[in-house]
């Protein structure tokens, strides 16, 4: 069995944030990558603290697929995160 996935993310500027342009840069490249690649599933994470980044997934087309606990160390703590992800057929009510 093949896997076929591409694992996505992005930092935006802290003066360039809650304007749209990641979740636009999301969209985009979520077309791009299936428009250009097999890939059939595109998938995204995030700290579970950072509620910005999960309603931009979501707004792009994502969708939340659970925690993922303990999954990252940062500032000396261990931190929860969410994956979220879009399919191949989302396609058609992502455009």
């Amino acid at each position: 069995m093949a896997s076929h996935y591409w694992e996505i993310g992005l930092i935006v500027a802290p003066e360039f944030r809650g304007k749209g342009y990641g979740t636009e840069a999301q969209r985009r490249l979520v077309r791009y990558l299936f428009e250009h690649t097999t890939a059939n599933r595109i998938q995204a994470s995030t700290e579970i603290e950072n509620i910005a980044e999960q309603r931009a997934l979501e707004k792009a087309g994502f969708t939340r697929e659970g925690v993922l606990r303990g999954c990252g160390f940062r500032a000396g703590a261990w931190r929860d995160g969410v994956l979220y992800s879009v399919i191949r057929s989302d396609l058609p009510r992502l455009v």
